[in-house]
């Protein structure tokens, strides 16, 4: 279909709208070339990943990232009479170019930290390019927390179902809250490569995804195919109808523009799906019917005289996304300059800990200043990568501690660069190197660390780790917060806290709570940048309150069943409490009422503190 104008309807809505600069597009997929003709007098910002390797780090046969994130930007953006025509040139673009290589491609938290980075530059649509297979419909929870609140603040995500005839679903598009799309050829019959499922029926939407005509490197053009060929064209039909929303003094929403396009789909005929009336998920887009929905009264084409006078003047910069810029500062958001909000300051983070050197150069230092090694009565030079050899080298010389780049790490993944530069660097410093020697010891040991808790303050600035990955800093202050235990530990410190229950509930209790912490280091581990998260992670270190629950819950014979956090309706004035609610359940009698534990955190502080007692009550 190398004419979009052709596809049923988008004809009479470029009558009313080319889009609005209000409205605002991210798109999650590879680098974009920006400077192709086709962008030319379009409003695009570039976030850059920092968290990911830069670009001349990538590996050989990686440019179709580049090829295809150029492609897709294209046919959202592509300004008219340009090389490429794009559904929503007017919209205001925010390019997210965390796809940079097969292992990013896979990783949940790149793609968390793009979602959660396109909330933050308050846009309306994210735009996921990414397919990461699965066959349990099943996600990381990171992910699935991160879309989860990003569709909560009221953005609308559509990814792709992906390319896999239907043999296995793709993540996001899988999960519920995603505007999944599929493809179909230019006469409307069913891609077989289109998946399709039942995981996708309720709210998957088909459209064309045949010879689309985009942009291409080096400022060529190109005709590819494929469901994330489909799922821009919807991306730009919603980004079109929230505009049509804005100009005529309507509130945008998106949720309510996702499910006019769903229930607007109209079925394939037996013939367009081949005999599998499923190929077609809720149906095929249909712009004139969700239109009809949104609006029933039809809003007028805008004026000759309100028109813009040319793409340019339409992509100048406006004020219309001042407010949400505004209230993003009024919520202590600090922006990036260009981009819109980029992080929230404040990080409270669970993992392990890890060092880097940055640079060969800096590796071979520090080799020839450790001691050489024993091995069968011989002396071998030391080696840097062993842990336990660089404990015993900062501990003779603590100094070097500054020279290294610390890290932490979710499971084996770095996630930010520690630093200190405070007067108190030193004793943080000092205290890093113990964290490390616990998590070294022997797993007997009483000093043996499973995981570590850093408070700090991200800085904007990144550091590139000798793999070429770049990670963001968290600036630390002070030793203050900062914890290294193991769970058998902290499971018999909560429990001596809660002295007040039998002797014999003991091993009962140990087993469930080492449950509950097991739940926030995997099922739940996150970046600890969000509210949320941060008085999730605190009420893992500050356990003596979950203990005390955890023992009224296992007198009563119940067991945990859902860890929630919501914001807290009662809070101190100028500060951000959220409640973690701690539900359980009876094993043996599902007719018993569930028991709901809530406990108060207020997270305004670098270091978060529990608010009042906990408060107990039941529910069916």
């Amino acid at each position: 279909m190398p004419d979009l104008a052709s596809i049923p309807g988008l004809a009479p809505l470029w009558e009313r709208t080319l889009g609005d600069p209000g409205v605002r597009i991210a798109v999650l997929d590879g680098p974009v070339e920006v400077t192709h003709p086709c962008f030319d007098g379009a409003d695009l910002t570039v976030l850059e990943p920092g968290w990911l390797p830069g670009e001349e780090d990538k590996g050989e046969g990686e440019d179709g990232f580049a090829e295809h994130g150029t492609h897709i930007a294209s046919v959202l953006f592509g300004q008219h009479g340009s090389p490429v025509t794009g559904i929503a040139p007017r919209c205001s673009g925010v390019i997210v170019p965390c796809l940079r290589d097969k292992a990013s491609v896979l990783d949940p938290v790149s793609l968390t930290r793009g979602i959660e980075a396109a909330v933050d530059a308050a846009v309306d649509i994210i735009h996921i390019a990414v397919c990461m297979p699965t066959s349990s419909d099943d996600a990381d929870g990171m992910l699935k927390r991160a879309i989860a609140r990003a569709t909560d603040a009221g953005v609308l995500i559509v990814a792709p179902s992906g390319n896999d005839c239907g043999e296995c679903r793709c993540i996001p598009a899988a999960l519920p809250q995603v505007l999944a799309v599929g493809a179909c050829d230019d006469d409307g019959t069913m891609f077989k490569f289109s998946n399709f499922g039942p995981q996708y029926r309720d709210h998957g939407i088909v459209a064309p995804g045949g010879n689309i005509h985009g942009a291409a490197p080096g400022g060529k053009t190109a005709i590819h195919k494929g469901t994330s060929c489909a799922a821009p064209i919807v991306t730009g039909v919603a980004a079109l109808l929230l505009s049509l929303r804005r100009q005529h003094g309507m509130p945008p929403d998106p949720a309510a523009v996702r499910a006019a396009l769903l229930e607007s789909a109209w079925p394939c005929r037996p013939e367009d799906a081949h005999g599998e009336p499923a190929r077609c998920m809720a149906g095929k887009l249909d712009i004139g019917g969700t239109a009809a929905i949104l609006f029933p009264q039809p809003p007028p084409a805008v004026p000759a005289s309100r028109a813009p006078a040319s793409v340019s003047e339409a992509a100048a910069p406006t004020e219309v996304a001042a407010p949400a810029r505004a209230a993003a500062h009024a919520a202590g958001v600090v922006t990036s300059g260009v981009g819109g909000p980029a992080w929230s300051p404040l990080a409270y983070v669970l993992g392990t800990l890890g060092y880097d050197f940055g640079t060969e150069a800096r590796r071979d230092s520090f080799k020839q200043l450790m001691a050489a090694v024993s091995a069968e009565g011989t002396a071998v030079p030391a080696n840097p990568y062993d842990s336990r050899q660089m404990v015993d080298h900062l501990r003779l010389h603590p100094s070097e501690a500054t020279s290294l780049i610390w890290t932490l790490n979710l499971e084996l993944t770095p996630v930010y660069a520690i630093e200190s530069t405070s007067p108190y660097a030193a004793g943080v410093y000092e205290l890093l190197t113990r964290l490390l020697a616990g998590q070294v010891a022997a797993e007997d040991d009483e000093e043996y660390i499973e995981r570590v808790s850093i408070p700090g303050r991200l800085t904007g600035r990144t550091v590139k780790l000798f793999s070429g990955q770049v990670v963001p800093v968290i600036e630390v202050a002070a030793r203050r917060g900062m914890y290294g235990w193991n769970t058998n530990t902290l499971a018999a410190a909560a429990l001596q806290a809660a002295r007040r229950h039998p002797t014999g509930e003991n091993e009962a209790l140990t087993g469930r709570f080492r449950e509950f912490l097991a739940r926030i280091y995997y099922d739940l581990r996150n970046l600890g940048t969000t509210s949320a998260d941060r008085a999730l992670n605190f009420a893992a270190t500050n356990a003596f309150q979950a203990a005390d629950t955890f023992a009224s819950a296992v007198a009563d014979g119940m067991t945990l069943d859902t860890i929630d956090v919501e914001k807290s309706p009662f809070c101190r004035l100028h500060s951000d409490c959220w409640d973690v609610k701690l539900r359980f359940f009876d094993p043996e009698n599902n007719r018993r009422a569930r028991k709901v534990h809530r406990f108060t955190i207020d997270v305004s502080d670098l270091i978060p503190v529990t608010l009042g007692t906990v408060r107990t009550w039941s529910e069916r």
